[in-house]
């Protein structure tokens, strides 16, 4: 039988704070001691701000790629049937098992100049390797599945019922997704953009390898603080990482709130 709400209440809290609420309390703690502008000079100095533009911007159009190619992803899994589908869907989790570290080697041998994908790209005048387009690939790859894994539940549970009634009513092929299908989705779509896009902002491991880490141009915030705490300056390590917490934090509660406010929309449609 499983414990009463107030023991597992006091379990969680417990959990909670030793697993999350300490460490995190640290690092406003290990901040704290640098002055007020000694933590405004670190956090806005030239490489930082590029550094934020450049994380938060690549992670947001990763996630935004990861959304629409993961919802296809995961609507061909779930209505048809094809040779090698599980092979397909055990392809999806990749990511999740792959190393990081492995990840950012495989993809920046893969783009080089001399790679399979990047000797067809150069004469183009594309280059993925050392660019801020590997660091969007890397992205994208880690960040498929949290899409897919999240949508796929929720269409394989759709009632057909709907979609019939819609078509009997006159309804064509896409006026039935785009009114029916997916404000049902939007919840599901919505929570899976918000872990790939928090994913990507604290990426490293598959990233550092295809980036080239080339100040001002592509060097992401993990690798500053990386830096930071190499040069055993903590403080500033921890200011530049409390930045990256507050604006994840604010971002994502924003994204929550959506969420709820479709989710609560859905339904009273629907009733």
């Amino acid at each position: 039988m499983l414990p009463g709400f107030n023991l597992s209440l006091g379990f969680t809290l417990f959990y909670l704070g030793l697993i999350v609420l300490i460490p995190l309390s640290a690092v406003f703690w290990k901040t704290s001691t640098l002055s007020w502008s000694q933590f405004w000079d670190t956090v806005t100095m030239p490489t930082a701000l590029a550094s934020y533009r450049l994380t938060f911007g690549t992670s947001f159009l990763a996630a935004l790629a990861n959304a629409f190619f993961g919802l296809i992803v995961a609507w061909v899994l779930v209505r048809y049937e094809f040779f090698g589908k599980r092979i397909v869907d055990a392809m999806v989790d990749l990511p999740f098992a792959l190393p990081t570290a492995v990840a950012g080697i495989t993809l920046a041998t893969l783009y080089a100049q001399s790679g399979w994908i990047g000797r067809f790209l150069t004469p183009l005048g594309i280059h993925a390797a050392n660019s801020q387009l590997g660091i969007f690939v890397a992205l994208t790859f880690i960040g498929l599945p949290f899409i897919v894994r999240t949508v796929q539940p929720v269409l394989e549970d759709l009632e057909p019922e709907l979609e019939e009634a819609a078509t009997s009513l006159g309804a064509n092929r896409w006026q039935v997704f785009w009114r029916v299908i997916l404000p049902m989705l939007a919840p599901a779509l919505l929570t899976g953009f918000a872990l790939a896009f928090a994913r990507a902002l604290g990426e490293y491991g598959s990233v550092i390898f295809i980036a080239g880490n080339i100040p001002m141009k592509t060097q992401i915030t993990p690798v500053i603080i990386m830096a930071e705490l190499d040069m055993f300056d903590y403080a500033k390590a921890t200011a530049i990482a409390v930045v990256m917490l507050v604006s994840s934090f604010v971002l994502l509660l924003g994204i929550n709130i959506l969420q709820w406010w479709t989710n609560r929309y859905n339904t009273t449609n629907l009733a």
